[in-house]
């Protein structure tokens, strides 16, 4: 039996109330306390894996009273966060902010092949209601925690505009149907009483029903005459009320919304540009394309109020100036609370996107497929995104130089309250390390265990891998150019034991639990490099650090100044955690993760198809696919990945959306 404790800090009145399913523990009770002191302002939290550090975030959060954003590296680990803090928060707003695509290919163009690709995406419609309960609820509530990926950093509309457009309904309202349609249809609400999606609305007699992005249930508005007779929540497929209201706010169905005014303005600023710029395009072709575009999204815009692509004339809707940072999410907070997860992952990324987007959008306005306002349709440049890093905690196991650098405060969290240690870290000699290499292997595998190799480069990776299986290790390499569902296959036999070895390049990423690893072999450890320096060799050393027989071999002729930081920092946190479990009276034990089996038989088919292909069609699996079976698992696996998605299974949607990629382009070259 699980016993929950409810705590509800006191300190300045907290509106956070965090329901604690343990107590705290090791290092926790000592790093919530210097978090809390050091608020506001900037801070570091380096904790190790499995000390507990989203447990220790939630306890900071719990003791301060402004709302929260939690950033992200990616939409997976985003997923987890927010699992976990509503689980922590229940009785407490959680929101969860991430791309709403579960596929999403940008507007491009390739000048050298003359080729255009558009816009092409597929948006997840329970992302897209989840994000728009975030903006609603920042703006409604104090008590609001929002887990957001980095892509938050991507513009948005004027949170004034969204705010300012949304309108209140009350009991007994004098209001006539067709001015409360008129007002829906303003904010982007679209009539529709066939497909009852998210931001539509449903007219029959005198009962509105409206869908709003941000609830599950529908708000039924009941009219008698030209007034409000009755409001209610409704659910979605049984029709049955669930409350009744007295007044309700209804806010925006989308984000890019503005008034009758701007949009005036914004229709004739957009003008006023294309004047400006098509006569300096040199090509005739380039500038009827890009007359031809704009005037079809201007009358777009005159009619509907929106169009394809509207993202890109943000900045005359919002009435920037150019080069002015668009709104995004930080926007709809005021005073908040933010909090980085895997700094050293997230920072590394806001600093790049800005320059990937420039690049693709130049393209673009050069040949005439996009005005240069378009520019300012982008993600936040890093200077200013700092500009909210207010009160900041940076939360990383290697945090890197710039948090370590900013920050006022660092937090240590070395001690795992499961006891388990860092691995045992030793540097044996380049001369005979192939043999020595090959007898440690087989002495992990009697143990029962397995190994994981990192060299420097994908041919290595192969190369060295092919020469251990002639000594009859059984053994497979990963890199990037591996796809994802054959990566997923490869790591389950590792784990099954079809695999005793894997060899691969950056074993580093987000995700890589391996429990079953006893030992992890770091090639050319002394050779200087981001794979080799401080941070990555922990990083790497880390990878053993779920099983208590684990160790680590360096193999190298001399001790770098990365190595023998990273062997310091290793020994130092094995002494901390082996002080601690003495005391305690913990013994480690290796984590326990039960070995789940994905691939499924169309998956070895497609790679199989792949491998026939690459040796002229000459595989006799890859006829074993009909069309007919081809097409089916198509539909299926569609099926498959939007339920994925849905449900914050990010990792299962990506490996289906490969299979299904490949399945479209078997379908494609057998006709």
């Amino acid at each position: 039996m699980v016993v929950t404790t409810v705590l509800w800090y006191s300190r300045n009145m907290t509106i956070f109330k965090l329901h604690s399913p343990f107590p705290i523990s090791g290092d926790q009770p000592r790093a919530i306390q210097k978090l809390v002191e050091s608020r506001p302002g900037k801070s570091t939290l380096l904790g190790v894996t499995g000390s507990g550090k989203t447990f220790t975030m939630a306890h900071v959060i719990a003791q301060q009273s402004k709302p929260v954003l939690i950033l992200s590296p990616n939409k997976t680990l985003a997923a987890q966060l927010y699992e976990e803090f509503s689980l922590f928060f229940p009785e407490n707003k959680v929101c969860y902010f991430v791309s709403y695509y579960d596929y999403y290919q940008p507007e491009s163009y390739l000048p050298a092949q003359d080729i255009y690709i558009p816009k092409e995406t597929k948006v997840n419609s329970e992302i897209e209601r989840l994000r728009i309960e975030a903006a609603a609820s920042m703006i409604n509530r104090q008590d609001t925690i929002v887990i957001a990926s980095v892509s938050c950093i991507y513009s948005l509309g004027n949170p004034a505009d969204y705010k300012n457009l949304a309108f209140s309904l009350t009991l007994n309202q004098e209001i006539s149907r067709g001015e409360l349609i008129k007002r829906l249809i303003f904010i982007q609400y679209a009539r529709n009483d066939i497909e009852r999606s998210s931001g539509t609305f449903q007219v029959q007699g005198d009962v509105i029903e409206v869908n709003l992005p941000y609830q599950k249930e529908k708000l039924r508005i009941e009219m008698y005459g030209s007034f409000i007779q009755r409001l209610s929540w409704v659910t979605k497929h049984e029709n049955r009320v669930v409350s009744e209201l007295d007044n309700t706010l209804i806010f925006p169905a989308k984000y890019f919304v503005t008034t009758q005014e701007k949009k005036d303005a914004a229709l004739a600023s957009i003008k006023a540009e294309l004047d400006e710029y098509a006569p300096t395009l040199k090509n005739q072709v380039y500038k009827e394309r890009i007359k031809a575009r704009v005037t079809h999204d201007m009358e777009l815009l005159k009619e509907r109020g929106f169009c394809p692509g509207i993202e890109n004339y943000s900045v005359h809707f919002d009435g920037r100036l150019s080069g002015q940072a668009p709104f995004c999410l930080f926007d709809f907070f005021q005073d908040f609370l933010l909090m980085i997860d895997e700094s050293h992952v997230a920072i590394p990324q806001l600093r790049g996107m800005y320059a990937g987007d420039r690049a693709r959008k130049t393209s673009l306005i050069e040949y005439g497929f996009r005005l240069p306002s378009a520019y300012d349709n982008r993600p936040l440049q890093f200077s200013e995104i700092e500009k909210y890093f207010n009160d900041v905690i940076f939360v990383s196991a290697t945090p890197g130089d710039y948090e370590l650098q900013k920050s006022d405060t660092i937090v240590e969290q070395i001690i795992r309250p499961t006891g388990l240690i860092d691995p045992v870290v030793e540097v044996h000699k380049r001369e005979g390390q192939i043999a020595d290499l090959i007898k440690e292997v087989k002495n992990t595998r009697e143990k029962g265990f397995r190994t994981l190799i990192t060299v420097l480069t994908k041919k290595l990776a192969e190369e060295f891998a092919h020469y251990l299986e002639e000594q009859q290790i059984k053994v497979c390499y990963l890199h990037s150019d591996i796809k994802t569902p054959e990566r997923t296959e490869l790591l389950h036999k590792l784990r099954q034991g079809v695999f005793d070895c894997l060899v691969g390049v950056n074993l580093l990423r987000e995700g890589l639990d391996l429990p079953e690893v006893a030992l992890v072999a770091i090639m050319d450890a002394d050779v200087e490099s981001f794979l080799r320096d401080k941070r990555s060799l922990i990083q790497t050393i880390g990878r053993a650090a779920r099983n208590s027989e684990s160790k680590v071999i360096l193999y190298a002729d001399k001790i770098t100044n990365s190595m023998q930081a990273a062997m310091d920092e290793t020994a130092r946190r094995r002494i901390l955690q082996q002080a601690y479990n003495k005391k305690h009276g913990i013994i480690p034990q290796t984590v326990q993760r039960e070995v789940t089996k994905s691939i499924s038989p169309i998956q070895k088919a497609i790679i199989e198809a792949r491998k026939g292909k690459k040796k002229a069609d000459s595989s006799k699996d890859a006829g074993k696919i009909n069309s007919a079976d081809i097409q089916s698992k198509i539909l299926e696996l569609e099926a498959q990945m939007e339920h994925a998605a849905q449900n914050f299974k990010f990792e299962e949607a990506i490996a289906l959306r490969e299979q299904w990629m490949e399945l479209k382009a078997l379908v494609k070259d057998s006709f």
